[in-house]
């Protein structure tokens, strides 16, 4: 499949408040520490990608018909870019940070999805799967991404493309993306069956089950 990106420029947004009603005199979450660095933390080796002319995502699960998106498949749809900030369960903050890619919703026009899905599994190099639902998605500050302050992701960081959610922590926002399976009811991925929380609201610190 190939498709025209009709947007001449990358489509800027304004900065992004994630925050909820309650918390809007709050930037950072309880139990959080600011840091100007951008700590990596993940299990196992870094996956490395000598091209990407064989890569794919795929789209499947409750869907009417499934999709697989190469690499020159993603550059080609409408970009954007916004400055959020995120959160990890470790107890790291990281302010304004800037990122560019395909917004959610722009991306879900173009999977016809089944009414009866409610939750998402993003599935990832080694194995690695994490679920989230389909109305935590549904936002303006969800997309997939694939540069990090205008830069490609650095291998550590999800190269070459990640989920990025960030009102919740940050390993809902799953890093070296390689399918998205869209299901009926929640069910834990990796790290929640390793015990981390089903959720995962930085704002209710629902770090672990």
């Amino acid at each position: 499949m190939r498709f025209e990106n009709p947007f001449a420029k990358v489509e800027r947004l304004k900065r992004v408040k994630n925050r909820p009603a309650e918390n809007q005199d709050q930037r950072v979450p309880p139990g959080q520490f600011v840091t100007n660095r951008f700590p990596v933390l993940h299990y196992g080796n870094t996956p490395y990608y000598a091209t990407l002319d064989h890569w794919t995502m795929r789209v499947f699960g409750l869907v009417q018909k499934e999709l697989s998106f190469s690499w020159t498949d993603i550059l080609a749809l409408p970009t954007k870019s916004q400055t959020v900030d995120i959160h990890c369960v470790t107890r790291w903050s990281k302010l304004d940070t800037t990122w560019t890619g395909i917004a959610w919703r722009d991306f879900l026009q173009l999977v016809d999805v089944k009414p009866e899905a409610t939750h998402l599994m993003a599935h990832c190099e080694g194995n690695f799967t994490t679920n989230i639902a389909l109305d935590v998605l549904d936002d303006d500050d969800t997309m997939l991404a694939y540069l990090y302050d205008g830069k490609p992701l650095e291998p550590d960081h999800g190269y070459p493309l990640r989920l990025l959610v960030p009102k919740k922590y940050f390993w809902k926002s799953a890093k070296w993306l390689r399918g998205l399976e869209f299901m009926v009811g929640d069910k834990p991925g990796f790290w929640e069956e390793a015990g981390y929380h089903m959720e995962g609201d930085p704002w209710r610190e629902e770090r672990f089950r």
